[in-house]
């Protein structure tokens, strides 16, 4: 059911209010499903299942071509949408769309091979057959931060795989989640392939149990993915986790400091700092530290933030006050127990989310800059006395999904990337978003399993072997 269905049905349904974290006004009001409609929309999807897994690969990668047409069609409306939802750049809203579009145009070129059966000989002269068939329905659980590109992340892999899907968004993404539900529909993917889930989020956990949902992915908090691990091991079901970063940065005495300021900057503001692969811890070698540093802070302070629908602006607002105020909180604190702030670091006097670009040094053990995820344009400097210590506090963070490392011998930076960083992801003397053809994940608290490159398309697939004698 639509939400302008679900508007108009005569049962009492809960509701909830999202605002525009730029002016702070109420944005929209969504209705929620019941938890029975949830699981009957769970049931029309396995239905459909039965008619999707049929399809040819060739015909999948067709309809999927044409959702990465018609996102591009739609990218300045999809993009109005997420700065009213979350505050992001037109922008950047325009490229999150193209990057969408590029992970399906990869998706469908690639999908066809990645998944086709494959021979191998086995003893006595017989024929192994390995073959990728899908499992069902899927349960998608995805944040506010890229509210499209979370979806398209997923749901675009195990569309191709002949998997279905049920999509909970963030409640505040719930017109993001339908608009893509729409764009799917109209490229020819049949009803009940894809559909959103208007629920809140204890009863899309509840879902998790439903008999016919075969696999779970989520991104988010580490805390709430030790729950869906938790519950998705009580019923066996298999899950993706993509639970955030403190990703660290190595600027090695050899590097370009005008090239890693500037790429450094660009890593810590895009998107507002919320970015679960944004630069956000900066370890410099000591010989550098000073220029470095200067510098950065003097680049920060001219990062400027504002209304996201004017293109003057490098910034928009964070998505709610309650996480501006929280952003607030951790440097605060980190304050009080010995760090300086170099910039930065106070709540603007104005409605909206906003928050400064902030650099902070000196920081300590034990402070949330120092431990956490600071989920904003909040930079943490440390300075280290060489390429070993670099690499050890870059390392003694919990999370482990992206990092970079900054040097003009690229041999021995990508020996340290390769060998040293206990990381999912590494830049080497630049910063990268995700990209369609290289695989997407974390180790330790940032989650397992990966996405992009082929390998989302192989996370939800029975790997089954036939022996033909």
């Amino acid at each position: 059911m639509t939400q302008a269905e679900l508007k108009t049905t005569t049962i009492s349904r809960q509701t909830i209010d999202t605002y525009n974290p730029a002016t702070e006004e109420v944005y929209k009001t969504y209705y929620l499903h019941t938890k029975q409609e949830a699981e009957a929309l769970i049931d029309d999807s396995h239905q459909a299942f039965q008619e999707w897994r049929k399809t040819s690969l060739e015909h999948r990668a067709t309809i999927i071509k044409k959702i990465a047409e018609l996102l591009r069609r739609d990218k300045a409306n999809l993009a109005q949408m997420m700065a009213k939802q979350m505050g992001k750049t037109l922008a950047l809203g325009e490229g999150e769309a193209e990057q969408c579009a590029a992970i399906c145009e990869y998706t469908a070129e690639h999908g066809i091979d990645a998944l086709a059966d494959e021979e191998r000989g086995i003893s006595g002269g017989k024929k192994g057959i390995i073959t990728y068939q899908p499992e069902g329905v899927i349960l998608g659980m995805q944040p506010w931060n890229f509210p499209l590109y979370q979806c398209i992340r997923y749901s675009i892999a195990v569309i191709m795989a002949g998997n279905t899907t049920v999509f909970k968004h963030d409640e505040s993404c719930f017109e993001t989640a339908e608009a893509i539900q729409k764009i799917y529909e109209e490229a020819g993917l049949p009803k009940g392939v894809f559909s959103c889930l208007f629920v809140d989020g204890e009863t899309a956990d509840e879902l998790i149990a439903h008999q016919h949902i075969r696999g779970v992915t989520f991104t988010g908090s580490a805390s709430i993915g030790r729950l869906i691990a938790k519950i998705s091991a009580e019923h066996l079901k298999k899950n993706v986790l993509e639970l955030g970063g403190s990703d660290a940065y190595l600027v090695l005495r050899d590097a370009d400091i005008d090239l890693a300021v500037k790429t450094c900057v660009q890593g810590r503001v895009m998107n507002s700092g919320q970015t679960c692969i944004a630069a956000k811890r900066f370890i410099i070698e000591a010989p550098v530290y000073e220029e470095f540093r200067d510098k950065y802070v003097a680049a920060m302070k001219q990062v400027t933030f504002g209304d996201p629908t004017d293109s003057q602006n490098d910034m928009g607002p964070l998505a709610r006050v309650d996480l501006r105020d929280k952003l607030h909180q951790q440097v605060q604190q980190s304050v009080m127990k010995g760090a300086s702030c170099l910039c930065g670091g106070e709540i603007p006097e104005q409605k909206g989310a906003y928050y400064p670009a902030t650099v902070l040094e000196n920081i300590q053990p034990g402070t949330p800059a120092y431990e956490d995820e600071l989920f904003g344009p909040v930079a943490s400097l440390f300075k280290v006395a060489d390429e070993a210590e670099a690499i050890e506090l870059a390392n003694s963070h919990r999370y482990g999904l992206g990092g970079g490392i900054f040097s003009k011998d690229e041999k021995r930076a990508t020996r340290i990337a390769r060998e040293e960083l206990d990381t999912g992801m590494v830049n080497i003397n630049g910063y990268a978003g995700p990209q369609a053809n290289m695989p997407f994940g974390g180790v330790k608290e940032s989650g397992y399993g990966r996405e992009h490159g082929g390998f989302g398309m192989k996370e939800f697939v029975n790997a089954k072997s036939l022996f033909i004698s």
